[in-house]
């Protein structure tokens, strides 16, 4: 059984080292305390909150992570600008922000302009359909401290102080709704990378998966950002507040019980989550090379759930169709409980407890 921690990456490691970080960060707010972008202090929260008096500015960084080894290695780098702009929007957007603009750096060894080219023909086509602009972009030409390229951004959302989400109201009963994920979004890939170079060698991404696509050709499948699908709930920047939004949690790294637990933090509340997206049939087939139980496969990635939102039963069937609309596919997934475990019936009938 190969771990997360085989592949090079140690959660409990980076969970230490994101806490110690953000007490570091916390220091500085102090400084900015009665000014204009006095800080929010929330630590564990998606995103930052900067205080601009009649709004918060909100912003969000993150990168592709090794997904764009996969793509390196394929030479294939045009849908990565999609799993960039979800990792930080879908960030942003669990506060209820709108994002407005997107800044971006790649380091690269050496600079290949047809990379870079594709790299932000696709970023500008993703962000075109988020109606975000890339104002700024920085290109690194840094041989020796990076073999292959990394590619990072920072968002920057505005967000109305009466349309801050407010976790802290979910109630017992209320309704869960998952966002269904296509394959892997952006998140796990040194340990997808892991798995099946264990298991077909160094040139992986070449071997048939299904049907004439190779695995590097799923693995490159572009994240869906759901960005403006929830700001049809929730209003963009001065825009009427359709749905009561409670709480949304963009599950990443770590899976539904890391993630959708920042959304439950703050009642003691639980879940039960029956009726989940079941992980795409290459996720499924990764499992099994994987060879692990379901249980480390649900606390690792998202199994095919992109996004839970917390909604009241009287607004659930309201928010479905506006999802809908945005061409995203939801689905009721369960309900808050008193009980404060986190229930998860998997797609294979399982039922488990975290």
């Amino acid at each position: 059984m190969t771990s997360y921690k085989d592949s090079g990456v140690n959660v409990e490691t980076g969970d230490k080292a994101s806490k110690n970080a953000y007490m570091h960060a916390a220091s500085t707010f102090a400084s900015r305390k009665g000014m204009i972008g006095e800080p929010v202090f929330e630590e564990g929260g998606f995103a930052g909150l900067l205080d601009m008096g009649e709004f918060y500015l909100i912003q969000t960084d993150d990168g592709t992570g090794t997904k764009i080894d996969v793509a390196s290695e394929m030479g294939k780098y045009e849908t990565l600008g999609y799993d960039l702009l979800a990792m930080v929007v879908d960030d942003a957007i669990c506060t209820g922000a709108e994002v407005i603009g997107v800044s971006n750096c790649i380091d690269v060894p050496k600079v290949d302009p047809k990379m870079i080219d594709s790299l932000l023909k696709g970023l500008a086509k993703a962000c075109s359909e988020q109606k975000i602009v890339i104002p700024a972009g920085e290109i690194a030409e840094v041989p020796g401290a990076v073999n292959r390229g990394v590619w990072s951004a920072t968002a920057v959302g505005i967000l109305e102080k009466s349309k801050l989400l407010k976790p802290a109201t979910i109630r017992v009963d209320d309704t869960i709704i998952a966002l269904r994920e296509t394959v892997a979004r952006s998140n796990g890939f040194s340990l997808i990378r892991k798995i099946l170079s264990d298991a077909f060698g160094a040139k992986w991404h070449s071997e048939e998966w299904r049907n004439g696509v190779t695995w590097g050709e799923i693995m490159l499948t572009p994240s869906i950002i759901y960005h403006s699908a929830i700001l049809e709930l929730t209003g963009r920047y001065k825009q009427e507040r359709k749905v009561d939004v409670k709480a949304v949690a963009h599950i990443t790294g770590g899976g539904i019980p890391s993630k959708f637990r920042r959304a439950l933090k703050a009642t003691g509340l639980g879940a039960e989550l029956t009726d989940l997206w079941a992980p795409h049939d290459a996720m499924k087939d990764l499992i099994a090379l994987w060879n692990v139980t379901l249980e480390e496969a649900y606390r690792t990635v998202n199994m095919g759930n992109g996004m839970l939102i917390v909604v009241s039963p009287e607004d659930a069937q309201k928010a479905m169709d506006l999802l809908k609309k945005s061409s995203v596919s939801a689905k009721i997934a369960g309900k808050i409980t008193k009980d404060p475990s986190l229930i998860v019936e998997t797609y294979a009938d399982e039922r488990l407890e975290f």
